[in-house]
């Protein structure tokens, strides 16, 4: 005898038909909705008790496992495995995220059951999460049923999940409409679709990789681009220390630094102190991670008390360095193949700080999101001055926005070739050629003038990048995409270039493994606050 389908059940009475359906979407809501379509288009039950009881199985479903979650979570084998600061973070991630997890969650076969059982696990954010659940199935059911209902089982399931995403969109979206600075916000997401110097970096990178291959093929090796300035471990990969590198430089061409290692906070803040005074070094002064990326942890300190502030936040090894008040910084990329006599500039980046002007009307954060490219980067912006934010700023008042002279900080980039002269490129040879084993990598120098900047005089090094440094005006947004993939390309074909040249006098390029390793252990032990000032 075989068990009774769907539609056997539309022969019993409204309320037990009711529950079977209930009961059924407890063993599979996508086949349960399929047949409380079909039932309602062959006229045995109307649609609205139909899509009741798919949405009343699908929700009791959830708030059960939901409760699994919250039950397990109490106990002992969970809270070993999970300890209180991941709970904290999941319930941190679940109070941002837990809306568009629950709803891209019931669009996505095989997600929810994990998600829900989190958000149970988590408690303090999970509430949130299983009354999203609840709405994505009110849009979902009554998608699936009265799609099979009108148009028949053949129905694909892409066509109701497009559906369904375009629902997702219109209810995600559709509120933004309604506030100029929610136009903006809209406006902003989309335009980054075409406005490519602001695409995630994995987006941006990934034409690189054929390259990449066929450049380690025709050198033969990986990892040969790592012998390129075998003054700097790996090269300068990542994870060298900035001070090292500067001691390399002659003191008149550099900032002056200071390193501050890690340590006892207490020991640290008296040796930072004593230093200051032993140098004669007034505020404002400069801090960063002596092993930084990408603008990451930059911060101006103006007293005592933002430095206790700062080392406390970043316990690793820091360097301090007095104001350079520019207002000027460019960024030279210098390439020298070994053997050849002169090294050249093979760009500058003009390097523009963001600023805000006030209308005496409009708040900070208004202003960020009316500025066609300040709004691009508005949550770098609005997360560095949240105490600011909502203040009116006056008529022709200037904000600036940041200092950390990086892209990701929210600085623009232009081609600088206009500064490049002979002298120059005289002085960033000697200057190259001062610190024994560079070859190749980016100067980040800040100065006060131009014309003497391009005389080759009055400008100080911040801060030396090795291989992996970029050529970094390939990101000036005047550039078609083309040109700055040229650049990028040419850059790394250099890279491989100079490190296949060391590694025929001799310098062995780091192995496989040993790249990997240096690059986990960078980020795997990496203690700082990425956002700069």
């Amino acid at each position: 005898m075989t068990p009774p389908t769907l539609l056997d059940a539309a022969m019993l009475s409204g309320p037990v038909l009711f529950a079977a359906l209930v009961v059924a979407t407890f063993v599979s809501e996508d086949l349960t909705c399929l047949g409380a379509g079909l039932l309602v288009a062959a006229g045995r039950v109307e649609w609205f008790p139909a899509v009741a009881a798919c949405f009343a199985g699908i929700a009791l479903g959830d708030a059960g496992v939901w409760l699994v979650g919250c039950a397990a979570g109490g106990r002992g084998w969970v809270t070993r495995r999970l300890p209180e600061s991941r709970r904290a973070a999941l319930s941190h991630w679940l109070g941002r995220h837990g809306g568009r997890a629950a709803f891209a969650s019931r669009f996505l076969p095989g997600t929810r059951v994990p998600l829900l059982l989190a958000a149970g696990i988590a408690r303090r954010g999970g509430v949130r999460f299983l009354l999203w659940a609840f709405v994505a199935a009110l849009v979902w059911v009554p998608l699936v049923v009265l799609s099979v209902a009108f148009f028949g089982a053949a129905l694909p399931r892409w066509a109701v999940l497009s559906a369904a995403v375009g629902a997702f969109v219109a209810v995600r979206t559709g509120p933004q409409f309604f506030t100029r600075t929610g136009r903006l916000k809209v406006a902003a997401a989309v335009s980054k679709l075409w406005r490519w110097e602001f695409w995630p970096a994995w987006a941006f990178y990934l034409p690189l990789v054929p390259w990449y291959a066929l450049l380690s093929l025709r050198y033969r090796s990986f990892t040969v681009w790592t012998a390129a300035n075998p003054g700097i471990p790996a090269g300068g990969v990542v994870g060298e220390s900035k001070s090292d590198i500067l001691a390399k430089l002659p003191n008149e061409r550099i900032i002056p630094t200071l390193l501050v290692p890690a340590g006892e906070h207490g020991a640290r803040v008296r040796q930072l102190r004593e230093s200051l005074a032993e140098r004669g070094w007034n505020f404002p002064l400069v801090l960063k991670p002596d092993a930084g990326q990408r603008g990451a942890g930059v911060k101006k300190v103006h007293d005592p008390a933002d430095v206790e502030k700062y080392l406390l936040a970043n316990p690793g090894p820091v360097i301090a360095q007095p104001f350079h008040a520019g207002p000027f910084e460019a960024g030279v990329f210098y390439a020298r193949v070994p053997g050849e006599e002169r090294g050249r500039i093979f760009s500058v980046t003009d390097k523009v700080f963001p600023v805000v002007t006030g209308d005496g009307r409009s708040t900070l954060e208004e202003r960020v999101w009316a500025h066609p490219r300040y709004r691009m980067q508005a949550a770098v912006f609005l997360s560095r001055h949240r105490a600011d934010a909502g203040r009116v700023l006056g008529a022709g008042e200037p904000f600036a926005l940041g200092l950390a002279g990086n892209h990701c900080q929210g600085t623009l980039f232009r081609d600088g070739a206009h500064l490049v002269t002979p002298e120059l490129e005289a002085a960033f040879d000697a200057l190259a050629k001062h610190f024994d084993g560079f070859f190749v990598g980016r100067f980040d120098v800040r100065y006060a003038d131009p014309a003497e900047f391009r005389a080759g005089r009055g400008f100080a090094v911040v801060e030396l990048n090795g291989a992996t440094s970029e050529s970094t005006n390939l990101y000036d947004p005047a550039w078609p995409l083309w040109r700055a993939y040229r650049t990028l390309f040419a850059q790394w074909a250099l890279v491989f270039r100079v490190g296949a040249a060391n590694r025929a006098r001799g310098h062995a390029p780091v192995r496989v493994r040993e790249l990997f390793g240096l690059l986990r252990a960078h980020y795997r032990d990496r203690q700082l606050d990425t956002l700069a000032d």
